[in-house]
């Protein structure tokens, strides 16, 4: 074996057939095997033992707005893949709008992928976009390795990246089921929005008023006629209306090829917390109440609910002002996915093999990435070390976001990450970040 081989050991290592102490081997940046903790290391090999801190695989988040280029002043793939590693995530997919150009064609796809080539700390895969008009790019985007296609059935929030009506929707479905790719979808139905009180204002309860469940609930009924009928792959966004965790789960026993996400925000905060003014809060679709946020908890449980991901969707200071009608919608939790998930879900009794799953397996099978998301021979040796037990206060001011903006301020947290992990390499030591390593991923090409 090479000098280069390294193995790391830890009384708890997080494995697809559960936690138990190991000695992980290294070599070429891929994991060689999983051995009995007390195994003698290869020769030559470089040994770091964790002791009772935890080796989980590296998290895959597949739910993050980027921003870069043109509005690189909101995040950028420096900052964003610095936070991501600071984590303990060690492969991301970037959404395709809130850049400009927003990523609609195979063209845009090239402009994005240069600006991010040498700023990745972390592996980076790519989303197109399902707009009005680019029937035709959807392929060719396909061809060039997105990982699916996004699209809104509501407006988005910026102008280059309008949503899609039913007969579009259709048509882009029709067009992506034809080479079985995934469309991804922002599931509220405009109808509704529209019908709903419009947001102004500092009150919270009016913000939460204009964006009622049943526009979710309508969106994903739509939705799964529609994947049934056409045999093709759709996942929900952000699922945040729990009402609508029956006709999914129904949807799925039937058969209709459907996956779903929710995020940290909506599993860890709640309505009733949010003081008004606090724009730092809002996203849409919105954080709802309490008894909702348990039942996706139990929706993630049964497997209704697929993953979580954090829709990090940063901005500047400026647009989030007091006004919930005008604030700029999004919430940026990128670096503390990982703890305010652990936290809320030790709780609740869960263990950190479902956090896992939840945050690092399943992301990385929603995209085909069958090299990441778990510690076994063969996958990827991407990692992250946890303290699981210990506990630290969110201080803006120490995320490596750019805008140093959280829902998350002030909040004590369980889980540190001592360490991250790429391919064998150590990108984050707790205190220090390495230069960036991070490769550009295109979709696996199926047999």
């Amino acid at each position: 074996m090479s000098e280069t081989e390294l193995v790391l050991r830890s009384r708890r290592v997080v494995t697809p057939q559960g936690t138990r102490a190991a000695s992980v081997v290294v070599k070429g940046g891929r994991i060689a095997a999983v051995l009995p903790y007390g195994d003698p290391a290869p020769a030559g090999a470089r040994v770091e033992d964790f002791g009772d801190d935890v080796l989980l695989p590296g998290l895959v988040d597949t739910h993050v707005h980027v921003n870069d280029p043109g509005r690189t002043e909101w995040e950028g793939f420096w900052t964003a893949t610095r936070a991501a590693a600071a984590g303990g995530i060690t492969t991301l997919v970037d959404m395709p709008l809130n850049s400009l150009p927003p990523t609609t064609t195979a063209a845009h796809l090239d402009t994005k992928r240069a600006v991010a080539r040498g700023k990745a700390h972390i592996d980076i895969g790519f989303w197109g976009g399902a707009i009005p008009g680019n029937v035709k790019d959807l392929r060719p985007l396909h061809d060039a390795g997105v990982f699916g296609f996004k699209c809104f059935l509501s407006p988005s929030g910026v102008d280059e990246f309008p949503e899609v009506d039913q007969a579009q929707l259709a048509a882009a479905l029709g067009e992506i089921a034809g080479f079985d790719g995934l469309l991804i979808v922002h599931a509220e139905d405009p109808g509704h929005l529209d019908a709903a009180p419009a947001p102004h204002g500092p009150k919270y309860a009016d913000f939460l008023a204009s964006r009622p469940r049943a526009s979710e609930n309508d969106a994903i009924a739509g939705l799964i006629t529609l994947a049934r009928r056409l045999g093709a792959r759709v996942h929900v966004l952000h699922l945040s209306s729990s009402d609508a965790l029956p006709l999914i789960a129904a949807a799925k026993r039937e058969g209709v090829r459907i996956t779903v996400e929710s995020c940290p925000h909506f599993l860890t905060l709640t309505a009733e917390e949010i003081p008004d003014g606090a724009t730092e809060f809002k996203c849409c679709p919105p954080i709802r109440e309490a008894a909702n946020q348990d039942a996706l908890w139990e929706g993630l449980a049964n497997g209704t609910v697929d993953c979580i991901v954090s829709d990090h969707s940063p901005s500047t200071a400026d647009l989030k002002t007091a006004d919930f009608g005008a604030a700029w919608g999004g919430i940026s939790s990128l670096q503390l996915g990982l703890p305010a998930i652990w936290t809320e879900a030790r709780e609740r009794g869960h263990s950190l093999d479902d956090v896992v799953r939840w945050m690092a397996t399943a992301p990385a099978a929603l995209v085909g990435l069958g090299q990441k998301g778990a510690i076994e021979p063969g996958r990827d040796a991407d990692f992250a070390v946890l303290a699981p037990e210990e506990t630290f206060t969110v201080d803006p001011q120490a995320l490596q976001h750019r805008n140093k903006i959280t829902a998350y301020a002030g909040k004590t947290l369980y889980g540190v990450v001592r360490s991250t992990w790429l391919r064998g390499r150590r990108i984050n030591d707790g205190t220090t970040l390495a230069e960036p390593t991070g490769e550009l991923l295109e979709r696996p090409h199926r047999a």
